[in-house]
C-alpha cells in the first residue's frame, strides 16, 4: 500500500523538523494530528472546554518531548497515549475540586438530581452514555469505533497488556448495550 508508505514518511519528515524546532513541522503536526486528539479528549472527558485544555497541553508536551519519541513505534500511539495521560489528569483535578466544592459549600446546596451538571451546556445522549464508562473503557471504545483500533493499538495507548485493553472495550460495550436496553428501551425487541 503506497499510500501508507506516503503518509509513514510524510509523518517521519514533520516530526524531523519538529525535532530541528522548525515552525512549519510543528503547524502540519498539528494540522495532521489536532483533529485526532481533540476527538480522543472529548470522547475521555465528555466536554469540548476541557478537551481544548488537553489538546493543548498534549501538543506543548510533544513538542518538549519529542526527542523521547522512539520512531519504531507508531507516532500516533505515542501521542494519543500523552493525551490520554492528560486527560485523565484533567478528570483527577476535577475531580479533586468537586471534592473541595463539595466541603466548601455552605448553606445553599444547588439541586443535582437529574440537572444538567454544566447548565447552558446540554450533553447529547452519546455523552451521556459514554459518562457511564470509566475513562479506560471510554478510551477503548471510542479509539475503538472512531479509529478502528485493534486491541493492540488500544494497549499503546493505555499501557496495559493487549488482553487488559480487551477486557477495557469488552466491559464498555456491555455496559453500553444494558444502557441502551434498560434504560433507553432502544435495543429491545417487541
Amino acid at each position: 500500500m503506497e499510500g501508507g508508505n506516503e503518509r509513514r514518511m510524510d509523518e517521519q519528515e514533520i516530526i524531523a523538523g519538529c525535532l530541528k524546532g522548525a515552525p512549519d513541522s510543528c503547524r502540519r503536526m498539528v494540522d495532521a494530528f489536532g483533529g485526532l486528539v481533540m476527538a480522543t479528549a472529548v470522547n475521555i472527558l465528555g466536554n469540548r472546554q476541557d478537551a481544548e485544555d488537553v489538546w493543548q497541553e498534549t501538543f506543548l508536551q510533544v513538542f518538549r518531548n519529542i526527542e523521547r519519541y522512539d520512531p519504531s513505534r507508531s507516532f500516533k500511539t505515542w501521542l494519543l497515549a500523552i493525551a490520554y495521560r492528560r486527560s485523565v489528569d484533567m478528570i483527577r483535578k476535577k475531580r479533586r475540586f468537586k471534592a473541595f466544592a463539595t466541603r466548601a459549600v455552605f448553606e445553599q446546596a444547588p439541586a443535582l438530581n437529574g440537572g444538567d451538571p454544566n447548565p447552558g451546556d446540554p450533553e447529547p445522549l452519546p455523552s451521556a452514555l459514554l459518562g457511564k464508562l470509566t475513562a479506560k473503557e471510554r478510551t477503548a471504545l471510542c479509539l475503538w469505533a472512531n479509529e478502528g483500533y485493534t486491541a493492540r493499538d488500544i494497549s499503546g495507548v493505555l499501557e496495559c497488556s493487549a488482553s487488559t485493553a480487551r477486557v477495557y472495550l469488552f466491559n464498555a460495550r456491555r455496559k453500553i448495550k444494558a444502557l441502551l436496553e434498560n434504560d433507553h428501551g432502544i435495543l429491545q425487541n417487541g
